[in-house]
């Protein structure tokens, strides 16, 4: 029996190992964008399976340079337990929402957030406090679908207000949150692909966010100037404040504490897991003795999130039924489920792609082209813009470039926050001005306007991409490495390397 294991050792090391070329090691990326695209968009198939099909098209192609099984599981292992302390991070964050919710401090901060419409400056007004309310929640859809709809139902009703820069700018506001929100899941996970602390991650976006912001602002200012002051209550957005207030006490002070144990956590920079579990403890403190919830629904939030059901029979929130349960309903850690499975979905390809030496040739060849930092960052962006086009996905069009952008910046001494801010700006916010896409097709249906129609108004969507083209060929808000911190890195780099040879050789 022995004889026979070291003979098809020997075997195995005599199997000749082959280096892939440019056409061969771009092949499982073609194939990734048939099958996301004739499976998950055109036939609307569930996006993981088309990702386990495109893994194991790359393991074909790796067996076929010499590779073997074991080879390929232990690269893909090497990958996910590289990004598992991050993908951690992600399930606090899930934690935290759902203790933030029926703790009352994002019931809190929606209300108040609302309370400062103006309907005189309406479409400044949509943009802000859709922002507000994004990076409270963490979330652009659940804002879009909330207070997003109340103030498309206000534009409807007013006379000399354009509908589609209403979208835009709600637009806009939601996925500024979503990008700047650490309960965000897009924004952790492209700090946990690109293993970018959280916080630093969330600071360097300010480059690119914070103008675009200002652009957007500008423009609503300049067209809501020239809309007439209109009349009128604001009777869904009253509706909706009506029924949170309704439902939670709202005590500022220890309901902005779990907010403050954040910010403070962020400027200390404390470790980000223990912060939000910090954070999240003392929220539930406040669902049990401020607003009044057992300690089994307290945990339930946090496990499996926040639920309307859990205020009892004598909450009655009338008109406003469905825009607060689809403000309220979320968090919990079962909420980052679907997102952590992508990820590892994701990650088994990009697994492969490294052991078959693919994603070194095509990072070579991304390195021949990219010859500047300038040059780096565009390729990065149209990388990412043709990823999340072609998978309409957004977590893929995190995932991939960042595993495959990496070595590309650590070996031109730039910190990975530049890759991991410039894959959101080209992957989480230009999804929702594709119409093809499942942001774009939220959009549509959730606000009502044709993704044409807002898509110029969404400014802050594309102007990202000119910020950071801009930045990135006048070094403006560029971070380089360190020569300790390269050194360190291109080491890890040199191990990642190592290991997977080692596994290749038993």
């Amino acid at each position: 029996m022995k004889k026979t294991k070291e003979k098809e050792k020997k075997e195995k090391k005599q199997r000749p190992v082959k280096q892939p070329s440019l056409l061969v090691a771009l092949l499982p990326i073609l194939f990734m964008c048939v099958f996301m695209g004739v499976g998950y968009v055109a036939m609307g198939l569930p996006s993981e399976p088309m990702m386990i099909l495109t893994a194991v098209f790359a393991g074909i192609i790796a067996w076929w340079l010499g590779h073997s099984f074991n080879d390929m599981m232990s690269t893909i292992a090497e990958k996910i337990a590289s990004v598992m302390p991050a993908m951690l991070i992600l399930v606090t964050v899930g934690a935290l929402i759902g203790s933030w919710m029926i703790g009352g401090t994002i019931p809190m901060l929606v209300y108040f957030g609302l309370k400062i419409v103006s309907p005189k400056f309406l479409y400044i007004t949509a943009l802000l406090v859709t922002a507000i309310v994004s990076v409270c929640t963490g979330t652009s859809w659940g804002s879009m679908g909330t207070v997003g709809v109340a103030f498309m139902g206000v534009a409807m009703g007013m006379d000399g207000v354009n509908p589609a820069i209403v979208a835009g700018a709600v637009v806009s506001g939601a996925y500024f949150g979503d990008k700047l929100s650490p309960l965000s899941g897009d924004t952790n996970l492209a700090a946990a692909i690109t293993r970018v602390d959280l916080f630093k991650h969330m600071g360097h976006l300010l480059w690119t966010t914070l103008p675009s912001l200002i652009v957007a602002f500008i423009v609503m200012l300049v067209v809501g100037l020239k809309v007439n002051s209109p009349s009128g209550a604001i009777t869904k957005v009253v509706q909706i404040n009506n029924a949170l207030s309704s439902a939670f006490h709202w005590n500022v002070v220890m309901l902005l504490i779990p907010v403050l144990i954040i910010l403070i956590g962020s400027m200390w920079r404390k470790p980000t897991i223990p912060v939000m579990l910090l954070s999240t403890a003392f929220a539930m403190f406040n669902a049990v003795v401020i607003q009044k919830f057992s300690v089994l629904n307290a945990f339930n939030a946090v496990v499996s999130g926040f639920s309307t059901d859990m205020l009892g029979k004598g909450f009655h929130p009338g008109k406003a039924a469905a825009d607060v349960s689809n403000l309220l309903n979320r968090g919990g850690m079962n909420s980052m489920m679907s997102t952590l499975l992508i990820a590892f979905c994701a990650l088994s390809f990009a697994g492969v792609l490294s052991c078959s030496g693919a994603l070194n040739a095509i990072v070579n060849s991304l390195l021949k082209i990219a010859n500047s930092t300038g040059s780096l960052i565009v390729v990065t962006l149209i990388t990412g813009i043709l990823t999340i086009a072609t998978t309409c996905n957004g977590q893929v069009s995190l995932v991939l470039p960042g595993e495959l952008l990496r070595p590309a910046y650590i070996k031109r001494g730039l910190h990975p926050d530049n890759l991991s801010r410039s894959i959101e700006d080209s992957g989480t916010i230009f999804e929702p001005i594709l119409p093809w896409t499942a942001a774009g097709a939220y959009v549509t249906a959730t606000l009502g306007i044709p993704t044409l129609q807002y898509a110029p108004w969404a400014t802050l969507c594309w102007t990202g991409v000119i910020f950071a083209t801009i930045w990135g060929f006048t070094g403006i808000g560029i971070d380089k490495l360190s020569d300790e911190e390269q050194k360190k890195l291109l080491a890890e780099l040199d191990e990642e390397d190592a290991r997977a040879a080692a596994s290749a050789e038993d």
